[in-house]
């Protein structure tokens, strides 16, 4: 027996406007729209995606899990950062010293790293 990976599951308060706003951040495709439970993926066939789901309670702690991206150089690190906190990212402190990655937090703030 094997599993496949389908997607990974984020809460939100407004499930649409933030699949919209990490498809942009990834360049992603919307594969479902429904205003509950949209789903982006890398392509429409191509797995994992995430699906977004809405919940009532905001964020209030430090996310148990986080992605990780990396940029397509690592000279673009900065780049991408910019970029991302142009699309409404924000910096956040999780306890970091010195490292050699970026975290993030997305408009609902959960974060991710930019490696």
């Amino acid at each position: 027996m094997a599993l496949t990976w389908e997607q990974v599951v984020v809460d939100s308060s407004d499930p649409a406007a933030l699949a919209a706003w990490w498809a942009e951040a990834l360049g992603w495709v919307v594969v479902s729209t429904g205003d509950d439970e949209p789903e982006i993926r890398p392509a429409p066939d191509v797995l994992p995606g995430l699906l977004f789901v809405h919940v009532d309670e905001p964020k209030t702690v430090k996310d148990r899990l986080h992605l990780d991206f990396r940029p397509d150089s690592r000279d673009d690190q900065a780049a991408e950062v910019d970029r991302l906190i142009g699309l409404g990212a924000m910096r956040v402190d999780v306890g970091q010293v010195d490292a050699s990655w970026v975290v993030l937090a997305d408009p609902e703030g959960n974060e991710f790293c930019v490696l």
